[in-house]
């Protein structure tokens, strides 16, 4: 089947990059609120545990899609993962959007927002976009139920039109459950989807006129400004965008387009550039990405090597001064803090 065949690449990709760059993230975040809590931080942290939460349901959707979108699993893992998968890409725009309305009200109103720039509001937000997500995403528990009442020899939630050796997960509908689920999906669109987008543009856009018009901000500052903005609208438009332009099209069309697990494609990479957002947005994951590069080049400098002596740059600090006289130790010293300036 192609659509099967498109996804589980796609699943397997996202899998692979996302969830070790989103459980480096989740640490460096750990980290920071536990040291000195800030709200960009803990937004950015809940941010990575929903795209945790996605990335450890996409094993049962790759299944999925290797048994040609037949669901082979227990029955009630059917909607717990279609919970799980549809809720976390949704709250991934609401923390999205509180990260922008953020930095925004950091630059635009810089002495009124330290006042009120406290770690207990951001997780009240935090808590409100969870809340909100999720009771919108109940839906996925609802729907498949409905057609209860006019079949009694059908109690799962995956199998309202196919034999059961055809379920299906969330997939195929009755006309009386799309009656029930066209119209939520087009709230989704329109309050999980338009809404979070519109006011993320609007922040990002002020965000770099702002720092434009700042003549003491660097060009790195600024570079980076305009990176932090055009990943949140990338994540924005190409991920969430095909998927929920279904929604507004099956409304209009009174049915659920086919090519709805197409559109999935795009929002499945949110976790994969996720992290670009968590890099530009905080400077503890690009010291910890920066240091994680270095050890990998360390320790391609043992395997090709074979042996840390021939890799003075491998060598500890205790057995690489060991017989150097202190004038030589501080050049070097000197020469290794300008070195690592340049770098």
């Amino acid at each position: 089947m192609l659509v099967s065949q498109l996804l589980l690449p796609v699943y397997i990709l996202t899998f692979l990059i996302g969830l070790p760059a989103n459980i480096l993230a989740f640490c460096t975040f750990c980290r920071k609120v536990h040291r000195k809590p800030a709200p960009i931080d803990i937004l950015l942290l809940n941010l990575t545990i929903s795209d945790l939460i996605f990335l450890t349901f996409l094993p049962f959707k790759m299944k999925e899609a290797i048994d040609d979108m037949i669901w082979k699993l227990p029955d009630y893992l059917c909607p717990l993962s279609s919970f799980m998968f549809f809720s976390t890409i949704y709250t991934s725009t609401f923390f999205l959007t509180g990260v922008s309305i953020e930095r925004y009200l950091g630059v635009a109103f810089p002495i009124q927002y330290s006042v009120y720039r406290r770690p207990r509001y951001a997780v009240i937000a935090s808590l409100f976009f969870w809340l909100v997500g999720t009771l919108n995403l109940s839906i996925v528990y609802i729907v498949p139920f409905l057609h209860s009442n006019n079949s009694s020899d059908c109690h799962s939630p995956n199998c309202s039109i196919t034999q059961p050796s055809e379920m299906k997960c969330y997939n195929n509908f009755t006309q009386e459950q799309l009656s029930i689920l066209l119209p939520v999906r087009l709230e989704l669109f329109v309050v999980l989807f338009c809404i979070p987008f519109l006011i993320c543009g609007f922040c990002y856009i002020n965000f770099i006129r702002i720092l434009s018009q700042l003549p003491h901000i660097s060009r790195r500052r600024r570079l980076r400004a305009i990176g932090l903005a055009l990943g949140t609208l990338m994540v924005f438009g190409v991920c969430f965008g095909p998927y929920n332009a279904s929604h507004v099209v099956g409304f209009v069309r009174e049915e659920s387009e086919d090519w709805r697990e197409l559109a999935l494609i795009s929002s499945t990479l949110n976790a994969c550039l996720d992290p670009i957002i968590f890099y530009f947005s905080s400077a503890a994951v690009r010291s910890a990405i920066t240091g994680f590069v270095k050890g990998m080049k360390e320790k391609d400098h043992v395997l090709k090597c074979g042996k840390t002596q021939c890799c003075p740059m491998l060598v500890s600090e205790t057995e690489k001064y060991r017989d150097t006289p202190p004038p030589d130790n501080q050049k070097h010293s000197l020469g290794q803090v300008e070195l690592e300036g340049v770098l």
